[in-house]
């Protein structure tokens, strides 16, 4: 990996982002940040726990909208761009050593900082991805899951848009992009640590 000692996760809902996250990182001898990602933003920022769960990789249209439109009356402020800067410093001081950062548009912050680091994109068909979205939504199924897998794909796309001014999923942002559900979770694992353990 030469230089790059920093890895960053992007991926669509429920591509298995955190169980690969965790599989490289055992292996690599890393850190990786997802969930506990929360904490720390949480100490440095002031901002409430469920705002940043409910608003720190997630955008709808009338967010979006809100956002941009009341961001040029002088006496708004903006939670989602306060969550954003707020998740920023804190990749930013993650990304100081060798670790694994999920989302948070963490690829493009590192990039803008010109920090070396391998940028990674899990995606699947949403049929592959219905098992892993049951386990995380318990009691929601058939037509209505994969509605809600859709809605989360669309509210991480309108945020990663909105913050980068790129499209997620867009290969030319990323150092290499694995389709889970043809290759599979344990293949994906052993091909990124091929590549990444040199």
């Amino acid at each position: 990996m030469g230089e790059k000692k920093v890895i960053t996760i992007s991926r669509e809902y429920a591509a298995y982002g955190r169980t690969v996250a965790s599989a490289l990182a055992e292996r690599l001898g890393l850190e990786f940040y997802d969930r506990d990602f929360v904490n720390k933003t949480v100490e440095e920022s002031g901002y409430a726990r469920e705002d940043i769960e409910e608003e720190g990789e997630a955008m709808s249209r009338a967010s979006l909208w809100m956002n941009t439109f009341l961001n040029g009356a002088a006496t708004y402020s903006s939670s989602f761009d306060g969550i954003y800067q707020a998740q920023k410093d804190v990749i930013l001081e993650l990304a100081q050593k060798p670790c694994i950062i999920i989302g948070r548009c963490s690829d493009h912050i590192l990039k803008e900082a010109g920090i070396p680091s391998f940028h990674i994109y899990l995606y699947g068909d949403v049929d592959f991805r219905m098992k892993r979205a049951a386990e995380l939504n318990p009691g929601v199924t058939g037509n209505e899951l994969k509605k809600l897998i859709e809605k989360r794909d669309k509210l991480r796309t309108n945020y990663y848009r909105h913050y980068t001014g790129a499209e997620m999923g867009d290969s030319a942002n990323y150092n290499i992009c694995l389709d889970v559900g043809a290759i599979g979770v344990d293949k994906c694992i052993d091909i990124l640590t091929e590549i990444l353990g040199r």
